[in-house]
């Protein structure tokens, strides 16, 4: 009996477990995000060797101009949210004032649009069209909107308003954890404030500046929704779209391969660059206290600038709102709409034709959330508990598909399942059914690989080990022990990942056919059929489902782990 017990034991802590264990998440990497980079690359040769990339490189036409608009567009989106995210986190997190929690409540607004939703409430808001600038234009009676975005700038405006969210979590956490005794201890030495800010506050900030930095520089290199309804066509994205539609893959493949090696050298240098030093303070512990403001204009405005803070962080949301009871092609040249009804919800969910996109948006999430949660959860567990020869390679290989933007990651499945393979079974899957659900699959599963990560990282490997210890098999320990304890933040990577798939544009629009239509395809389209009611309609059933999952992680954030603990230690005596 005491043999048998100890036989899985013995096992699972051989030397081989953990390659056996590896050796399928290796081969579904390389088959579905590797495998399809580099058929990607051979696309963009396959014509004329490299004469698409000496165009690229050496013309001065659209394709380096396309390269320059989408590094400058990133460049400047970084240092516009990089303003508003920190100012905001340190006002927030430093100062005490009248009406600072009503800002809190609504400071995260913007990261629940999908990116989609996002650029069509600033165009119905701020471009020549939007409500604000034609009021003005009425106000004023100007011959044009006043204020009105277009172009690049307004690109920029989108891009400052949805992802200001990365700095201001960012710079918040880092805030809340840093030790006030030291930055004290430079004002008592006699610093000034800007000085405190260069020498202080900025180099402890580093860290959390540099993954924000990341994180817009790459979501704006990859923007597609915007720079597509601001007219903004020679940018990189723009172009992979434009290719790919007039059938020159080839040229589409030399854009998508440019592109993801600028997206995966950024991300390389960035990681260096918060490597190459630490940042480690002598902290007691202890968190800042808020200060209030002692400038009594600064106490007079403090409300009325929360107020109007709130006022711009939920215009989008109402704006949506409001054109989703509007009657499909009421809205012409009037500020608002003049016509509203009930029909926009009662057609795309009673209709089988208008229904089709929400089903087919749920179905192809639904699945490609399961395969992030088995496969996640797996590469999690290998990285942060196995030892074995390449377990850096393989955090990177996940990561791989987090740096390629969503036209990237559809031209290299283009690329690589046009024709079948032994990935696709030997069928082509381009223009199926599983396509999409495979691209969210690869875009997607980072967020439940890191935040699996993040959660095992808390966890104790002995509770894992006693169990073995007590006779059970290694499978029987990690479901019960160990993802057990994972569930929580499992279960809000998966969420991510859902709803992130829910609202998938980017890709979606490079492979979707007109049987696999999803909600974003579909709201692209109405739009451009001038259903813009019902197109905001589709909308705001995206916007209600985020907020419930956003609702519902953190209810399960603040208890589930606590119910988690409980029965893994229940199981254990």
């Amino acid at each position: 009996m005491g043999a048998t017990h100890r036989a899985p034991h013995r096992g699972a802590n051989s030397a081989w477990f953990p390659y056996l264990l590896v050796a399928p998440l290796v081969l579904i990497l390389w088959g579905y995000v590797v495998q399809p980079m580099l058929a990607t690359f051979v696309e963009s040769v396959s014509d004329d060797g490299t004469a698409n990339y000496t165009r690229f490189f050496t013309s001065s036409g659209v394709a380096r101009t396309s390269l320059l608009t989408s590094l400058l567009i990133s460049a400047a989106s970084v240092l516009l949210c990089g303003v508003v995210g920190v100012a905001m986190a340190f006002l927030l997190k430093r100062f005490s004032f009248r009406g600072r929690r009503l800002i809190e409540a609504f400071i995260l607004v913007p990261a629940a649009l999908p990116p989609l939703i996002g650029a069509v409430s600033f165009q119905m808001l701020y471009s020549e069209i939007g409500i604000l600038p034609r009021a003005l234009q009425d106000l004023f009676g100007t011959e044009r909107p006043v204020l009105a975005f277009d172009g690049i700038a307004g690109v920029l405006v989108v891009h400052t308003f949805t992802m200001y969210p990365f700095f201001y979590l960012a710079a918040s956490a880092a805030l809340a954890g840093m030790d006030p005794s030291v930055e004290e201890a430079a004002y008592n030495l006699g610093a000034g404030r800007v000085r405190v800010w260069r020498t202080v506050l900025l180099p402890m900030l580093t860290p959390a500046l540099v993954s924000a930095s990341l994180l817009v520089f790459m979501t704006s290199l990859a923007s597609y929704t915007a720079p597509l309804l601001f007219g903004v066509d020679q940018t990189m994205t723009m172009q992979i779209y434009i290719n790919r539609t007039n059938g020159d893959l080839p040229m589409a493949s030399t854009y998508a391969a440019v592109l993801g090696l600028v997206s995966i050298a950024f991300l390389l240098v960035m990681r260096w660059y918060e490597g190459r030093r630490s940042y480690l303070s002598q902290s007691k512990g202890i968190s800042a206290r808020r200060r209030e403001i002692a400038n009594p204009i600064g106490r007079w405005l403090a409300p009325v600038a929360s107020v109007l803070a709130t006022i711009v962080l939920l215009a989008p949301v109402a704006t949506i709102a409001l054109v989703a009871f509007s009657a499909d092609g009421s809205w012409t040249t009037e500020i608002i709409p003049s016509a509203y009804t009930w029909e926009n919800f009662v057609t795309i969910l009673t209709e089988p034709r208008a229904f089709e996109p929400i089903l087919n948006s749920l179905q192809m999430s639904l699945l490609a959330t399961a395969g992030c949660v088995v496969v996640g959860v797996l590469i999690a567990y290998a990285v942060r508990r196995l030892r074995f020869i390449g377990r850096s390679l393989l955090d990177i290989g996940v990561m791989i598909a987090w740096a390629l933007p969503g036209t990237v990651v559809a031209i290299n499945l283009i690329s690589a399942f046009s024709t079948g393979n032994g990935f696709s079974f030997g069928q082509a899957l381009i223009g199926t059914f599983w396509i999409l659900p495979l691209a969210y699959f690869v875009r997607f599963l980072p967020l439940v690989f890191r935040a699996s990560s993040a959660s095992l990282a808390l966890i104790d490997p002995s509770l894992e080990e006693a169990a073995r210890n007590l006779g059970a098999s290694w499978p029987r320990a990690f479901l019960n022990i160990t993802v057990r304890l994972m569930l929580p933040g499992v279960i809000v990577g998966a969420l991510l990942a859902f709803v992130h798939g829910v609202g998938e544009f980017v890709a979606s629009v490079l492979i979707y056919t007109s049987s696999t239509v999803p909600i974003s395809v579909a709201i692209n389209n109405r739009m451009y059929s001038f259903e813009v009611g019902t197109a905001a309609a589709y909308g705001m059933l995206q916007v209600v489902l985020i907020f419930v999952v956003m609702w519902f992680s953190g209810r399960l954030e603040s208890g589930g782990g606590r119910a988690a603990s409980r029965q893994a230690e229940q199981w254990t005596n």
